[in-house]
């Protein structure tokens, strides 16, 4: 195990620890006691049918979710639901390479996949909460990803869904791009085959990823506004080195790698045979999905194709200059769709 600052109660709580045991791992593996961290924005009502649920993305904690969507007055308003922000098997406070016990710790993590996490949520929510049915599951990314897998592998308790800026199964170049990502930290000498002693030892190569954000996650028209300023940054120097840098060298190398390799293999259709129209069929919540315009990683193209094998269900989409990153929330026009979009969609009657 490795001690990290980052990941902690001070910088992502306050979140609670769920034990949910022994667990078996889709791709082979087990962790005799897999944790899940998660926090909860509201009170579950007395019929239990009020429940939101909101996954985590890539190197996303549920403090983010809290901090960019949870609000009173907005659509995932705490006092009218019960929001439970569950943060994905890898994410650094959840079960990960860096914070679990050897012999399963680092390199020797068990491979998870998109659907370890959701029947781990499934666990969690009726074991813990006793909730037989979600009002919403709406997330970002990977938490995009998580929601196409709740409504197709628990069609009868999704009554809506919403993934923003994600697919339902990953593209072959939004898999290929992530293998630079993966690249930039594992061509690093100090990964050491992910046996390093400390992030530290991966710096340079936690530094080449946060470059390569920069360049894919973001959209040229960010730049050309100078839309660094919004996040406080003075120069594209103090955005890229002290804002993208300096966020990831406080993550955890392998905690990346493991939410990496599952975010490329996030594929619903692994449950009919590869038959992704089938698999979509299976649906039967209402759904908007909502990809941003500028986004590089999730296309909108892409994301309209998958909706249309949807029944019933609608295109949402957000504009941002923000590109992938937009789901950050930094523009208050991105909350004014988004809230406007989740707000209608929980109007409908599901």
């Amino acid at each position: 195990m490795i001690d990290n600052p980052y990941y902690g109660q001070e910088l992502h709580g306050p979140y609670d620890i769920f034990d949910a045991g022994s667990f078996e791992f889709e791709d082979g593996g087990h962790l005799p006691d897999l944790k899940l961290a998660y926090a909860v924005y509201g009170k579950l009502n007395r019929k239990r049918d009020n429940a939101i649920l909101f996954p985590t993305w890539y190197s996303g904690t549920s403090k983010l979710t809290e901090q960019i969507y949870v609000g009173k007055g907005r659509a995932l308003d705490p006092s009218k639901y019960c929001i439970i922000s569950i943060n994905q098997i890898g994410s650094g406070l959840s079960s990960s390479p860096h914070n679990t016990p050897a012999p399963w710790n680092m390199a020797r993590f068990p491979r998870v996949r998109i659907g370890d996490d959701v029947r781990a949520q499934h666990k969690l929510l009726t074991e813990k909460f006793g909730i037989e049915q979600l009002a919403l599951v709406v997330g970002g990314s990977m938490g995009a990803q998580q929601t196409y897998e709740w409504a197709v592998r628990y069609p009868d308790m999704v009554r809506r869904a919403a993934p923003i800026a994600g697919y339902a199964k990953n593209t072959d170049h939004d898999f290929l791009y992530t293998d630079t990502l993966n690249e930039a930290i594992t061509s690093d000498p100090g990964w050491n085959g992910g046996w390093y002693r400390s992030r530290e030892d991966v710096h340079v190569g936690l530094r080449r990823q946060a470059k390569l954000w920069s360049v894919m996650g973001l959209c040229t028209e960010f730049f050309a506004q100078e839309q660094w300023r919004a996040l406080g940054c003075t120069s594209l120097e103090d955005f890229q080195v002290g804002f993208m840098e300096g966020l990831f060298t406080q993550m955890d190398p392998n905690d990346l790698l493991c939410m990496a390799w599952k975010w490329q293999r996030g594929d619903v259709s692994r449950h009919t045979g590869g038959d992704l129209k089938a698999a979509l069929k299976r649906i039967k919540a209402k759904t908007f999905v909502m990809p941003v315009d500028t986004d590089m990683f999730f296309k909108v193209e892409d994301c309209k194709r998958e909706q249309k094998l949807i029944k019933g269900s609608e295109l949402r989409v957000i504009k941002s200059l923000g590109g992938h990153f937009g789901i950050f929330g930094f523009e208050p026009a991105y909350h004014e769709q988004v809230d406007r979009h989740l707000s209608e969609l929980l109007a409908i009657d599901a």
